[in-house]
């Protein structure tokens, strides 16, 4: 069952959500099928477990007490709990955007005949608008609709008057100009990962409009002005700068979500600065991920992706804060995905403790941790390696390579990682069955290492090497 769309679903939901989805469900306005809320009460009781194990029968058994197993009956029952959970996710990503919900509510009344409380509904969605700390797209284009049905009201009552044209024209412009750069920026990263071709359209005259019109002044739009340029002219390094002080100072204006993404715009630029040789870059990344962090843009829900916490302590050793790294490794281990979170917390630990040099403290983290994911098993088996190495304990690693080489063979490691991981392996063991003054033997090893192709650790054989 853990495969099923409506597990991955429930198995998502924090626990707030957990609760006010229970009172959705039985709610007899959304749902009146009582086999329904048994069902839910398995799924949501089961999620809470620490090795949670749904099952098929569990689930019939639950939502159908005393009936034989039907798996026709059981698929319908998943399918319409599938739906009245997405419709709850909509309720969801509507309920905190007061303004959306009063223009709606105007709009309902204005279309049962009650004007009057139409226009006052409407005069409260505009100042809740107003009110809104946000100054992103999405604020401009619900002004503009605001404005749009005030309009509508003051054509009928003064036709004559010009009343809103200008303010719609302005707003219209506005969230038309910042969607288009948002997406130009958008489709300029994706190339810069994926190669591909892509018609932009009118971004060229769209920019010369916006820097016509003094619209730079709206963080909206000049957020997005910079990073088009970060991206177009990555040599001219003034654009980054610009482009990361307006967002540590208006990230705010941004809800969370895509602040989030212009956080991760940034961090990924400096990255392939810094795989261009510009090494300083990896301090502007901390700052970044320090910035974001105090701001809150690099949570969902409440929540730190695992990988981020990973990147975020790679790169604190990379720079040395090896004290703000363990204050950060131990301040947000209760914010990742319960699933990930011990495990993700012993491993970077290990990281640090193996980067100050602490190996004693350091091994025991490696070694007793469950790693469910297979590629952070693999990096966890990959640091024992250097500290079996580095601690001269070459007989526990001779017998770690064996073993890891066997781990690779059995778990599915495709691709890119399969061949990572067996080349780290090979030359692990060329470089422990190295003579200790063979200095003809390490230059060529030296030099097999420096022209593979796909070696993670390359910087670290090298550097046993020296």
């Amino acid at each position: 069952m853990v495969d099923s769309k409506l597990w991955q679903l429930a198995e998502k939901f924090p626990k707030p959500f957990l609760r006010e989805a229970t009172h959705w469900v039985h709610s007899p306005f959304f749902n009146r099928q009582e086999h329904l809320n048994r069902l839910w009460a398995y799924l949501s009781d089961t999620s809470k477990q620490a090795n949670p194990k749904p099952s098929y029968e569990g689930a019939f058994e639950s939502a159908f007490p005393g009936e034989p197993y039907d798996a026709q009956k059981l698929r319908l029952a998943m399918s319409g709990l599938y739906h009245l959970l997405l419709q709850f996710l909509a309720y969801k990503e509507n309920q905190d955007n007061q303004p959306l919900q009063l223009l709606q509510q105007a709009q309902a009344l204005r279309r049962l005949g009650l004007e009057q409380q139409a226009q006052q509904q409407l005069q409260k969605a505009q100042k809740a608008n107003q009110d809104s700390s946000f100054r992103n797209v999405e604020h401009f284009r619900l002004q503009y609709e605001i404005l749009e049905e005030a309009y509508h009201y003051s054509l009928r009552d003064r036709p004559d008057s010009p009343a809103y044209l200008q303010e719609l024209t302005d707003n219209g412009d506005i969230a038309l100009l910042a969607a288009k750069l948002r997406q130009a920026c958008l489709t300029l990263a994706h190339q810069a990962v994926y190669p591909a071709a892509y018609q932009p359209g009118f971004i060229d005259e769209a920019i010369r409009y916006i820097e016509a019109r003094g619209l730079l002044a709206q963080p909206c739009i000049e957020l997005y002005y910079h990073y088009y340029y970060m991206l177009k002219k990555p040599e001219e390094e003034q654009y980054f700068y610009q482009f990361r002080d307006l967002l540590i100072r208006e990230g705010q204006a941004f809800p969370s979500r895509e602040a989030n993404t212009l956080y991760v715009l940034a961090i990924n630029y400096c990255v392939r600065k810094v795989n261009d040789g510009h090494e300083q870059y990896f301090g502007e990344v901390m700052k970044l991920y320090r910035e974001g962090l105090k701001a809150g843009h690099l949570l969902e829900n409440g929540q730190l992706s695992r990988f981020t916490y990973h990147n975020i302590v790679a790169t604190g050793l990379r720079t040395g804060d090896f004290d703000w790294v363990e204050n950060f490794i131990h301040e947000y281990r209760s914010k990742l995905e319960r699933v990930y979170r011990e495990s993700s917390f012993s491993f970077c630990l290990a990281r640090l403790e193996y980067a100050r040099q602490q190996y004693e403290q350091a091994l025991p983290l490696l070694q007793k941790a469950n790693y469910r994911d297979p590629l952070l098993n693999l990096a966890a088996k990959t640091l024992l390696i250097k500290i079996y190495y580095e601690t001269e304990e070459y007989s526990l690693l001779q017998a770690h390579l064996e073993a890891m080489r066997n781990y690779i063979r059995r778990k599915k490691v495709i691709g890119y990682h399969r061949t990572n991981y067996l080349n780290i392996t090979l030359y692990a063991r060329k470089l422990m069955a190295l003579a200790p003054f063979d200095k003809a033997g390490a230059k060529k090893l030296a030099e097999a290492i420096r022209q593979e192709e796909v070696l993670t650790e390359k910087a670290w054989f090298m550097a046993q090497l020296e």
